[in-house]
């Protein structure tokens, strides 16, 4: 049985935000433990040591800040405030006061849709697909692609 919760965790692109890494904390909950360990291990202080025999160890403090960063990707889903928020997606959909882009007859071709391609290449078009045919519903209980 869905309910609202999980039927507000789809994305206006047809992605399921339950299933992103972000979302569920996964890479800065990893993030954030690898820079304590880093810190328990004092690496600050020994990176240029271990640069003689591991040059990329001079690029050490811009690894912890870049894991600082990583902490800070969590995810409350795009539909409460999160995702990126330039989102040209969400942003269109909210003017055109669509649940998603599975309402509008030109998701197909959409320009808009193009940057997930690399990370998601036609997933997000097969779920719109789906929803558009079965409803939201029927796309969280079942198959997703991501």
């Amino acid at each position: 049985m869905v309910n609202e919760e999980e039927e507000e965790l789809t994305a206006y692109c047809g992605l399921y935000c339950g299933d992103c890494f972000f979302y569920k904390g996964e890479i800065a909950n990893l993030a954030r433990d690898l820079r304590k360990k880093l810190r328990e291990a004092k690496i600050n202080k020994t990176y240029e040591e271990f640069s003689k025999f591991a040059r990329e160890f001079k690029d050490y403090p811009t690894c912890y800040k870049v894991l600082g960063a990583m902490v800070k990707m969590q995810c409350k889903g795009c539909r409460n405030g999160g995702g990126p928020p330039f989102c040209k997606i969400r942003k269109c959909c909210q003017k055109r006061e669509y649940e998603g882009c599975w309402e509008c007859y030109e998701f197909e071709v959409c320009r808009k849709l193009d940057f997930l391609k690399p990370n998601h290449g036609d997933a997000h078009i097969k779920n719109l697909r789906k929803i558009k045919k079965q409803g939201i519903k029927s796309f969280v209980e079942g198959k997703r692609y991501w």
